[in-house]
């Protein structure tokens, strides 16, 4: 499924509010937190030329978050930066005097730190993200999980000493119950989507991954002409959409909102024009963006500034994945989690149908843009989805990469 923006406010400039969440300015401080994170190190950019040349485009690069933070996911980069920053906040209102990042360390900090309970739902990776920012700063985490989450992640959360509070449902049902729960308990939710009334903590979320997008600016030879990002409620898709907007202006590049078939909120929404909240079916291989409504911030951003939004099936993400850790000729090797090769699953349906080709401008000069959102945060599922171990898969990167 393939649809082209055509909202009212497609092409108009970004809400004051986003735009300020999303700019420069915003990166460069999510940026000075990342230097006084231990194990931080900008996660490499691979290139992929033969594929290129298969896709008969000009270029594709991928940037591999499957190296950040020690988390293997993009989402380290959101949810434990909104944890801080609202700790810093806290701090400083009670202490009566500006807390930097260098001060999180300090016992008058920690003491307010160890007072305060952050909640989220997750799929997963925001999970571990949000228990991670709260075990640096001292603070406590819960974290809220749907029956769709494997037992491999909730451990991978559950090492950082959150506590795990099981739902039953799906990740939609986790986000009203961490809302609900909270709420009675006075915890702060850190979620990765927004809904009426809750916009500022998402937005911190959204803020983080700009980090993400300053790191491949700076490696790409050039500017991209052509970017797809796989999409859930929207976050990162949003995050990455609208500092390019913001860093490119008018030589921004065509930006495609890939998602699961069976969970298509936005494109459902794009198609509605207005938030759409989707029927719950069955389950995709791509948990990680199994989501059935779309964040409320995410949209604003979205409908001005994404060009199309599409769909690929279960076959299309496993064989993204196979195609990243087998690769052909000199390409580098990559270890994609069931979500991570989605936009590349999205490049390659679009590359190999004619009218996308056309709609996109897509041809053998188009320099291509994907990220890898995830590793293998569940390696037996990825070894039984690839055919082998993540560990096995080699990681040579014969000069390709930067």
């Amino acid at each position: 499924m393939f649809l082209s923006n055509r909202h009212s406010d497609y092409h108009m400039p970004l809400d004051p509010a986003d735009a300020e969440t999303l700019s420069v300015k915003a990166a460069e401080d999510v940026e000075r937190h990342l230097l006084h994170r231990a194990n931080h190190a900008p996660t490499p950019l691979r290139t992929l030329p033969i594929l290129a040349a298969e896709l008969r485009v000009g270029a594709v690069h991928i940037k591999d978050e499957g190296f950040r933070l020690g988390l293997g996911s993009f989402k380290a980069l959101g949810g434990s930066y909104a944890v801080i920053r609202l700790v810093r906040e806290d701090a400083s209102r009670r202490l009566g005097r500006a807390v930097d990042i260098a001060d999180l360390r300090s016992a008058d900090v920690r003491a307010i730190a160890a007072g305060m309970t952050f909640a989220c739902a997750t799929d997963g990776n925001h999970g571990r993200s949000v228990a991670q920012g709260a075990q640096l700063v001292g603070a406590k985490a819960a974290i809220f999980v749907h029956g769709g989450v494997s037992d491999e992640r909730v451990a991978a959360i559950a090492r950082f000493g959150a506590e795990i509070i099981r739902v039953a449902g799906t990740y939609d049902d986790s986000v009203a119950e961490a809302a609900q729960v909270a709420a009675a308990r006075n915890w702060i939710v850190v979620s990765d989507t927004s809904w009426p009334g809750y916009e500022r903590i998402p937005g911190l979320v959204m803020q983080g991954y700009t980090a993400m997008v300053r790191e491949a600016l700076r490696q790409l030879p050039r500017p991209p002409t052509h970017v797809f990002v796989q999409a859930g409620v929207g976050g990162v898709a949003a995050a990455v959409a609208g500092h390019l907007a913001l860093v490119l202006g008018d030589r921004r590049p065509t930006f495609v909102v890939v998602e699961p078939a069976r969970a298509a909120c936005l494109l459902e929404t794009a198609r509605a024009g207005r938030p759409v909240k989707i029927e719950h079916g069955e389950p995709t291989v791509m948990a990680m963006l199994e989501c059935y409504e779309p964040s409320l911030v995410a949209w604003r951003v979205l409908r001005r500034v994404a060009d199309a939004f599409m769909t690929v099936d279960e076959d299309d993400a496993v064989g993204a994945m196979r195609r990243l850790a087998r690769p052909a000729g000199s390409d580098p090797a990559i270890v994609a989690g069931e979500s991570g090769g989605v936009g590349l699953a999205g490049l390659v349906c679009a590359a190999a149908d004619p009218g996308s080709r056309v709609a996109l401008g897509l041809d053998e000069a188009s320099r291509v843009f994907l990220i890898n959102t995830e590793g293998a945060t569940d390696p037996e599922r990825y070894a039984d989805l690839v055919g082998m171990p993540p560990d096995d898969v080699a990681t040579t990167t014969k000069g390709a990469d930067a």
